[in-house]
């Protein structure tokens, strides 16, 4: 982060357009052909206080969003990626507006702009708080919001007060016909109209600019020229603003002092030779890396550098704002550079920037597992209750695990699909923290998938938060033919996992077809890493020693510092056995949790399923076998339940 000082100040507060977009996921498409889309958080300040968040700047967006689904989910985005939304305003009476838009070609990206009274667009001066502002290092300005007199009001507004705090001023001119009424509905991918009445109201602003950010159109916009050279020359006259030109796939010019008679006589940073995917929101990833580096106190050298690597990561990759880069993520590209023109094909990068941008943090997980299919199944057989019940018999170990949980952070679950539907809808309700969704048949091996092996298809239509679980009996002796099959299954696993963007947690089991010893599971997880599988979390079997998880926790660290962690599984061992593995695994910090089922409800599930208990028996038990068994946990890392 960069700080001066002051704990609670902002570094950058970007103001104006804020939207849900949504892409065409069929690319060379037209947009009359789109069959289906994808949702991210869009409009040029929001995706620079987005850009900014992920490189280490505090940043805060001041504008407007419905109150509605679309409004709420702008704003839960913002603060998962450690967005300030102080300054976020709900609109009552207003829709958040809507972007749609598809790739149909290198460069080419019709769209559409639905923003017909808009939320953002009613944004005025009683937004513009003026301790907020003066809360800020910088604000930026941005060209859409000077073409309302609400909107430009509070604007000038917002430049008033950070200057008469000494605060610094950003202009991104962010130049869209259209939305100034130049161009027509379907004309949203125009980028230039002349007009005079844009220009005079740019003009206006830009002696009080400190940075004033443009391609070649948009710089002869703010100038009102009619050529780049002239129109660097005119607004030089009226600033003394740094005044970066980008270029596309030329990078950028920054000009610094006098504008001579030589375009390339500027500073230039560091270009990226880039497969061009999508443009869209390139430029306000390039002022995302731009302001790090010029907040940061770098040279104008280095933050160009960084802006043209931020540009490239967004050309080559489809969304705006969710495929921007993170600080760790430049930093890797620019000491490694990558062997992709497409970075989106960088397997190194791509998972950087996964494991960098994931859903929240979870330092400990207590997990209550129910996903089990065979097992229930033959208590209901022993019990003569028809199948059926399961289902509803999943539905109290989700109301039990949530007695103990009462909300709090760090409690999960594992739920399957064919007994736990019913169940899922009654998770949602109670706030926890994580669910599990098991994939593979029950007892397969080599490893299927339960319900079809096109893997890909099913993962689709799920919830994003949703964690992928796959069980493999794998052991490093195993013959060749049989471990190249499971590998290959968990492999696609991996990629369909990664395309949809859910995140995986394999499962292994080693113990049940071979010798277990300090060497076995490291060896197994070594042998997966190999082939570029690389989960979020891995599900283990207690080990026999310390020296065991030493031997795991470095193969892990190794091969995947980002890795969530261990989860420790139960096998249906007696609580005490349970007790003594996660003392055993104290002093092993890769151990997040645990995900325990059979151990917890295989008492209740027989007693309710032929009918010797109730619903609130069989709870309680449940409750109480849970809440025993995280107390056990908490104890062994010396902690009580918060």
């Amino acid at each position: 982060m960069v700080r001066t000082g002051e704990t609670d100040q902002l570094d950058v507060i970007a103001i104006g357009r804020s939207s849900v977009d949504l892409y065409g996921q069929q690319i060379g498409s037209r947009l009359e052909d789109i069959a289906s889309f994808t949702k991210a958080v869009g409009g040029c300040p929001t995706n620079i206080s987005v850009g900014t968040a992920r490189l280490g700047l505090r940043s805060a967006l001041l504008s407007r969003v419905g109150d509605e689904q679309m409004g709420r989910f702008i704003r839960e985005q913002l603060v998962r990626e450690g967005v300030n939304v102080e300054g976020l305003t709900t609109d009552k009476e207003r829709l958040t507006a809507l972007v749609l838009l598809s790739v149909e070609d290198e460069g080419v990206s019709p769209m559409i702009f639905v923003r017909t009274d808009c939320a953002d667009m009613a944004l005025c001066e009683d937004d513009v708080d003026e301790a907020f502002i003066a809360s800020s290092r910088a604000i930026i300005v941005t060209g859409t919001h000077f073409s309302r007199p609400n909107t430009e009001a509070a604007q000038l507004k917002a430049i008033r007060i950070a200057k008469a705090h000494g605060r610094k001023v950003a202009f991104d001119i962010d130049y869209r016909p259209n939305l100034w009424g130049l161009a027509g509905h379907a004309e949203g991918f125009e980028r230039y109209v002349k007009s005079d009445v844009v220009s005079a109201k740019m003009r206006q602003i830009l002696h009080d600019c400190d940075l004033i950010v443009g391609t070649e159109e948009e710089i002869m916009i703010a100038s009102g020229a009619d050529d780049v050279l002239g129109s660097l020359k005119a607004i030089r006259a009226v600033s003394k603003a740094a005044i970066v030109l980008k270029r596309g796939a030329k990078g950028c010019i920054v000009y610094d002092g006098p504008i001579s008679d030589d375009l390339e006589d500027g500073i230039v940073g560091k270009g990226f030779p880039i497969e061009i995917y999508n443009v869209l929101g390139a430029g306000d990833a390039f002022m995302s890396g731009l302001l790090r580096g010029w907040l940061g106190g770098e040279s104008f050298e280095t933050a160009a550098t960084w802006a043209n690597a931020c540009g490239a990561f967004a050309v080559s990759r489809l969304l705006c704002a969710p495929e921007y880069p993170t600080f760790e993520e430049m930093q890797f590209f620019l000491k490694n550079g990558s062997k992709h023109l497409a970075l989106r094909k960088d397997e190194a990068i791509n998972h950087i920037h996964w494991a960098t941008t994931r859903r929240g943090d979870i330092p400990s997980l207590m997990a209550f597992a129910c996903d089990h299919r065979m097992q229930l199944e033959e208590i209901a057989r022993k019990a003569n209750a028809d199948e059926s019940r399961i289902g509803d018999f999943k539905v109290l170990t989700v109301k039990a695990a949530a007695r103990v949980a009462k909300g709090r952070e760090g409690y999960g679950m594992l739920l399957d699909e064919k007994h736990g539907r019913s169940a899922m809808f009654e998770f949602a309700k109670h706030g926890f923290s994580w669910l599990g969704r098991p994939v593979e048949l029950p007892g397969s091996r080599p490893l299927r998938f339960e319900f079809s092996q096109d893997i890909g298809s099913q993962l689709v239509e799920w919830p994003v938060d949703h964690c992928i679980k796959c069980l493999c009996f794998y052991h490093p002796d195993d013959p060749e033919h049989l471990k190249a099959e499971q590998q290959q299954k968990l492999r696609a696993l991996f990629d369909a996992s990664r395309r949809v963007g859910r995140e995986l947690l394999v499962e292994i089991i080693a113990g049940k077809h071979g010798k277990l010893d300090d060497n076995t599971v490291p060896r197994a997880l070594e042998e997966l890493y190999a082939l570029g599988i690389k989960p979020d979390w891995w599900k283990l079997e207690p080990q026999a020693s310390s020296a065991a998880w030493a031997n795991i926790e470095a193969v892990i660290e190794k091969n995947d510092p980002w890795c969530r962690g261990v989860v420790l599984l139960g096998l249906d061992a007696p609580q005490a056995e349970l007790e003594a593995a996660f003392r055993a695994t104290a002093n092993a910090p890769i151990v997040k949790g645990f995900a325990v089922g059979r151990t917890l409800f295989a008492d209740a599930a027989e007693k309710w399923l032929s009918g010797r208990i109730d619903d609130e028996a069989a709870i309680s038990d449940m409750a109480r076998r849970f809440e025993s068994l995280t107390d056990a946990w908490l104890a062994a890392r010396g902690r009580k339940a918060a």
